[in-house]
């Protein structure tokens, strides 16, 4: 028999509140394959600890430790954004990456991220070919955004998406509470560049126990700043106040972001963010309402505290998937979530090719969005309560969670030359 492979595991771009969860899953379950793989080594920093020969031996953290990482928010091992160009344009990236797989015989790899890293996974699986060098690439999926094709949701959303109904319920009572003599209008941003899921996430503040007057921006409807006044003035003279949320990808008629900065992250993206002072400016401008706005920002994929057990139970399952799959020879893959049933909630494991993956986005669908465009059908609302259902909270310990920290101890480096980006 032959030597069990080592495997790299990376997380890659904006970290979550579950993805420690399928690391957690990845480096548990590969344990209980001795024979088949060796140690699992942690990228620092995502796929930049690859290229740097950065590598962490999460064999050196206790299984307690490693447990913890279910309960833990944020990249355990570090995460970065930085999207490796075409073999034609950079070769060199790739074969650094064999060179070092190599030098620590790795055989699995494990990208934990959103599409960018299902491309970059799919590049080296198929890199490995044309190297000679053999490496079965399995993507785990990771994304607040939601957007990955095939899989019915992504992991990281789910509680993303409670934590945005939460604030937005409860921001919306005090508004409610004040808006007599103060504050009429309170807009939220929240992520989102192309894909308004988390966006629709705020419109489940409001159900018929508890009726609240909450207006959505999405990306995927043109903003119109006429319509958009008349829904705020009609919700207004109505209930007295409104709450607005708004996606940081909302674009005018003509596709530009009203947020768009003119600047870019390292994946080329518009750098957004900075939408909802513009939103609620015009509502001062055009009907002269007092209003609060706030930013969600990193606060709704890094509140593990209130974390959808839903969205924990899948982050878990499906970085376990991945190496299950790995181990019975599957390359270029990804575990997927397939939707079983609504009522009640049901689901399982299934797998996608990364060549399915890669370079695709997935949008709301239109029959998700009201015909009005600013709000969720009940339809969007089977989809996302089970999502965002259940309760899985941390340890806590003097009035705080108790979260881990691993002592990322870094294997021994093997080549003699280092690697400049």
């Amino acid at each position: 028999m032959s030597n069990p492979k080592n495997a790299f595991y990376a997380q890659s771009g904006g970290v979550t509140a579950v993805i420690n969860a399928s690391a957690a899953g990845v480096i548990e379950t590969a344990r209980n394959y001795p024979a088949k793989i060796g140690k699992v080594y942690a990228g620092r920093n995502g796929i930049i600890g690859a290229l740097k020969e950065d590598l962490i031996d999460t064999s050196r953290e206790s299984r307690a430790a490693i447990a913890k990482l279910r309960y833990t928010p944020s990249g355990a091992f570090g995460s970065c954004r930085y999207k490796l160009k075409s073999v034609e344009e950079n070769r060199r990236e790739y074969e650094r990456l064999i060179e070092v797989f190599a030098a620590h015989d790795i055989g699995y790899f494990f990208y934990n991220g959103g599409g960018d890293s299902a491309d970059t996974c799919h590049k080296i699986s198929q890199l490995s070919k044309k190297l000679k060098y053999p490496i079965q690439a399995i993507h785990v999926p990771k994304t607040v955004d939601n957007d990955l094709p095939i899989t019915d949701n992504c992991p990281g959303f789910g509680s993303v998406a409670k934590y945005i109904a939460v604030s937005t319920r409860e921001a919306s009572f005090d508004v409610a509470s004040m808006a007599e003599t103060s504050t009429k209008v309170f807009v939220i941003e929240v992520m989102g560049r192309h894909a308004g899921w988390i966006a629709a996430a705020g419109a489940m503040a409001s159900d018929e126990k508890t009726p609240i007057p909450i207006i959505v921006l999405f990306p995927e409807i043109p903003f119109d700043r006429k319509k958009f006044i008349a829904q705020v003035k009609a919700k207004v003279r109505e209930f007295g106040y409104v709450s607005v949320v708004v996606s940081e990808g909302v674009t005018d008629k003509k596709g530009r972001f009203l947020a768009d900065q003119g600047l870019v992250d390292a994946f080329g993206h518009a750098q957004l963010g900075g939408v909802a002072p513009v939103v609620a400016n015009m509502v001062k401008q055009d009907l002269g309402y007092k209003f609060h706005w706030a930013v969600a920002d990193y606060m709704q994929r890094a509140a593990r505290h209130i974390a959808s057990k839903t969205d924990v139970d899948q982050a878990y399952a499906l970085g376990k998937a991945a190496v299950q799959l790995a181990v019975k020879g599957e390359n270029a893959v990804m575990p997927i979530i397939i939707r079983i049933s609504n009522k009640p909630y049901k689901w399982k494991i299934g797998a996608a090719k990364l060549s399915k993956v890669a370079n695709v986005e997935k949008m709301m669908p239109r029959n998700f969005i009201t015909k009005d465009g600013f709000s969720i059908t009940n339809k969007c609302r089977d989809y996302l309560l089970p999502l965002m259902k259940g309760e899985d909270y941390p340890p806590y310990k003097n009035g705080l969670p108790d979260y881990v920290r691993l002592k990322n101890l870094a294997v021994k480096k093997k080549l003699k030359s280092d690697f400049k980006l």
